[in-house]
């Protein structure tokens, strides 16, 4: 776990170079968004920015990718991306990952559970591997990345916004353990919305076909095909329209809580 990374002025100091204290503007939001090196977290961070919030970037592994967003965020308004690191399944670090959000800014006024891991676990082939990593990432660090949060939130009236998946509700063929842990998100998210209220707003984004995988293996070009017919739109969605979603539920809708918003194309209504 690393520290809040500003990417403050660097001054030369007896041939070695020291960081000096950021100045930033302390009365805008400022929201963390897990996982958001690159892909739709990147995209979210992007438009939650532009829509003149503070972004704190989380990453574990990708922090080449995050520090390239941070500075990029950073060229379009000085001071307004920070970064902190670290790995959303060790529960004992979950906490500190918070405090050091809520340090970049001195506040913390909202957070984007966007990380997650997703692979198939067909039956038979299950490990406790698989359990671990993605209840872990999926639904155990929202819930106690929330739990760290949630002082902080209440003193601005802050708000959550997981990203769940539309397979809550028809499960994905062979991924019996990432539909278990994202219908225990949608689950966490109606129960957070009502336990943290009046002060909190949580709510969640369901996402259809958005992004293809990373692996192509995962979906080949007949089952990218096939999805495509089964959604009304026939098309698939981009991360902006996931983005899109985030901002309103963040951002622009403060008589909305315990809502999971599915943007899908109208593929959850066809199926």
């Amino acid at each position: 776990m690393t520290s809040c990374a500003l990417y403050p002025e660097l001054r030369k100091n007896e041939g070695k170079y020291t960081m000096q204290p950021p100045t930033h503007d302390s009365t805008r939001n400022a929201i963390l968004v897990t996982g958001s090196a690159k892909r739709v977290g990147a995209v979210i961070a992007r438009t939650l920015h532009a829509a003149g919030a503070n972004v704190v970037i989380h990453c574990n592994h990708s922090r080449k990718d995050a520090d390239a967003l941070v500075a990029e965020l950073n060229t379009v308004r000085a001071k307004s991306a920070a970064l902190v690191q670290g790995d959303l399944l060790a529960l004992n670090a979950l906490k500190g990952l918070i405090d050091q959000a809520h340090s970049c800014f001195a506040r913390l006024d909202g957070l984007v559970n966007n990380a997650s891991s997703f692979y198939a676990t067909p039956i038979g082939k299950i490990t406790e591997d698989d359990w671990l990593d993605l209840l872990g990432s999926n639904l155990k660090a929202p819930l106690f990345l929330s739990q760290a949060a949630a002082p902080y939130l209440r003193e601005t009236k802050g708000s959550i916004v997981n990203i769940i998946d539309i397979h809550t509700e028809r499960p994905l063929n062979d991924f019996i353990v990432y539909n278990a842990a994202k219908a225990g998100l949608a689950g966490l998210t109606r129960s957070l919305a009502v336990d943290l209220a009046p002060q909190i707003r949580v709510n969640g984004v369901s996402p259809g076909a958005i992004m293809w995988p990373d692996a192509a293996d995962q979906y080949p070009d007949a089952e990218r095909e096939r999805i495509i017919k089964q959604t009304p739109l026939n098309r698939i969605g981009s991360a902006d329209d996931i983005a899109g979603a985030v901002k309103y539920l963040m951002l622009d809708a403060p008589y909305v809580t315990g809502q999971i918003l599915a943007v899908d194309g109208g593929r959850g209504v066809a199926m």
